[in-house]
């Protein structure tokens, strides 16, 4: 294990985590007016709806897919899926998606460079973030070829392993990734860097979605019309009562 793999893999996922999660609670504590996603639709809403759906319908499966079963002990799914069988729906389930949120990101990222006014609008980290999201969805589905290598699910099992080790501080996750190839680790470094850089862009809005879900269990909020600081009102007149 040599000492990049190990501070890649063994120590950056934390200060990534950290960054992600105290960065996003301190802009939200001091620059609340920046929390939203700075939409360029008044702009040009055509490329946008097709680019900006495609792109979140992938992103958000990929994100919860990713999350579930990297998450998920083996144990679990063992008594009715064998980790190749798990593998293989990996592999056609993120792929698919992952085609669609690559070809929405790469719409998005050709409209921000080639429309003048959107350019001119944008901020660096806009087009950073972008490129950011292309570069991560390509290596994704460069790894369904090298995934299709080994059926046996074994690669997989050791990537769930290191990421079960690492959100429960348990030791000798990096070594689980030596015989993992480079597009591997350039897509799971890829993957931390963008929650590193996540409280300073858009994505922060993300939080805002979330936080919406709360409106479900929210309480009903009772209105009254309240007639502060107004003069009372005159008495009615007989003439004004008849009529």
């Amino acid at each position: 294990m040599n000492p990049l793999d190990q501070f890649l893999f063994g120590y950056y996922p934390y200060i990534a985590l950290t960054v992600f999660l105290l960065g996003s609670l301190i802009r939200f504590d001091r620059d609340q007016y920046t929390w939203k996603s700075d939409s360029s639709q008044l702009l040009r809403a055509g490329q946008l709806r097709w680019g900006s759906n495609l792109f979140h319908v992938g992103i958000l499966f990929l994100f919860f897919g990713h999350s579930v079963g990297m998450l998920t002990p083996h144990f679990v799914y063992e008594p009715f899926m064998t980790a190749g069988a798990k593998q293989l729906m990996a592999m056609i389930s993120g792929g698919l998606f992952g085609l669609l949120g690559f070809i929405g990101v790469s719409i998005l990222l050709h409209r921000r460079l080639s429309d003048v006014r959107i350019r001119v609008n944008s901020k660096t980290s806009d087009i950073v973030l972008l490129v950011l999201l292309w570069l991560q969805f390509a290596l994704g589905l460069a790894t369904i070829p090298l995934s299709a290598q080994h059926l046996d699910g074994g690669m997989m099992m050791k990537l769930a392993e290191w990421a079960q080790r690492i959100v429960t501080f348990r030791a000798g996750a990096p070594e689980l990734l030596v015989e993992a190839g480079w597009v591997f680790k350039a897509h799971m470094f890829l993957g931390m860097s963008i929650f590193l850089i996540f409280p300073f862009t858009r994505l922060v809005h993300v939080w805002s979605g979330f936080g919406t879900l709360a409106y479900v269990v929210r309480p009903y909020q009772l209105v009254r019309s309240r007639r502060l600081g107004m003069a009372p009102r005159a008495p009615l007149s007989q003439r004004d009562r008849a009529a």
